[in-house]
């Protein structure tokens, strides 16, 4: 079997990579990436002396994928992940990226009558109606009711019927759309295709930034003595988000890989779900905990358009179609990262250190 990983070089793709190969060492494995993302570059060394295949290349570019060469699994990790894309200015390199990339992905997996497997994201879900769920106000998060429930959500949290009307940002827009891409070509050319709706994930080797990647961010900010900020909803912290280790993620794509046939046009929502999820504030006190140093935390109560206060992936559907459920706990997460910040601190705090005002809200 040979694999073509798009965005290969960034977090979630080198890591899928990396353990596959460990995994199973037949495995033909070709890792593409533009490289655009500051810090892929390191993932590039690591591929190779796995073994694995690296291919500069760009989504947006139909002959780049032709370059890759036959393969049978698509898996699309490419994308511009951030939430706030498009906001302050141009959306052009989201929408090429995310949409028209997807389209040349397609086409390049109906060519060689490949398997795909594409990770959307939860911001498919619409703004307004998660910042109209009943929410209530505890000491350090904000919460669900623990009996209540409604169209598309419980207290285990957000389903994947959820209703899709709303506004949810261009990059969630991108990758909806994706989403009905997929499910065409699916029907009119018959690939078999599994679209997993990704909460946040994390772990090491996540060159995490203000708008997206802020469990490594909140890290690195306390390792490295930087101040953070609690942005939107008042500047409480309470905002909530779940938190996928991406070991367990490849848990699961393992699982995907081997039942392509059976699990053919599903889409699920993947995410830590309710084992492992995590307010600002709480994270807050857990980093400090692990730095063994407390950060300048700043307010600002404004809240941005994109901002949500509150998501937990419920991964029933998934845990019932495949068995896989995420075996990692946010403290999990948490000491891995940590460890490989101490481990590559050299290389790393450059990489991650900023102005010490960035500000960030839970995003992806």
């Amino acid at each position: 079997m040979r694999i073509l990983i798009t965005g290969g070089a960034g977090f979630v793709g080198s890591n899928l990579a990396l353990l596959l190969k460990r995994d199973a060492a037949d495995l033909q494995l070709c890792a593409f990436d533009n490289l655009h993302r500051a810090g892929s570059e390191l993932a590039v060394p690591r591929l190779r002396a796995a073994g694995i295949e690296f291919l500069h290349g760009d989504v947006r570019s139909p002959s780049d994928l032709a370059a890759a060469g036959p393969f049978d699994v698509l898996l699309e990790c490419s994308a511009e992940p951030s939430v706030h894309a498009g906001y302050d200015g141009s959306p052009l390199y989201a929408i090429d990226t995310n949409l028209m990339g997807t389209v040349h992905c397609l086409e390049a997996a109906r060519t060689h009558r490949a398997a795909v497997i594409f990770l959307s994201t939860s911001r498919v879900y619409p703004i307004d109606p998660l910042r109209a769920l009943p929410l209530e106000r505890a000491d350090r998060r904000f919460e669900l009711p623990e009996h209540g429930s409604g169209n598309g959500w419980s207290f285990d949290g957000i389903r994947a019927d959820f209703p899709l009307s709303g506004s949810r940002s261009l990059y969630g827009a991108t990758k909806l759309a994706s989403e009905l891409l997929i499910e065409e070509y699916r029907t009119m050319y018959g690939l078999r295709t599994i679209v997993n709706r990704c909460g946040v994930i994390a772990g090491p080797w996540q060159m995490g930034k203000v708008d997206q990647g802020f469990v490594v961010l909140w890290a690195a900010r306390h390792l490295f003595g930087q101040a953070l900020a609690y942005t939107g909803f008042g500047g409480t912290g309470l905002q909530v988000r779940d938190v996928l280790h991406v070991a367990d993620l490849f848990d699961l794509i393992k699982i995907e890989l081997e039942n392509l046939s059976r699990l053919d046009g599903n889409v699920f929502n993947v995410g830590g779900g309710r084992r492992s999820h995590v307010s600002l504030a709480e994270l807050t006190d857990l980093c400090r905990e692990r730095a063994g140093r407390r950060i300048e935390m700043r307010r600002e109560p404004d809240t941005r358009p994109a901002d949500v206060p509150f998501y937990i992936s419920d991964n029933t559907g998934v845990e019932a179609a495949t068995g896989w459920r995420p075996l990692r706990t946010i403290a999990d997460v948490l000491d891995d990262v940590f460890g490989w910040l101490v481990e590559h601190r050299l290389v790393l705090e450059p990489l991650l250190s900023g102005d010490a005002a960035a500000r960030l809200s839970h995003t992806h």
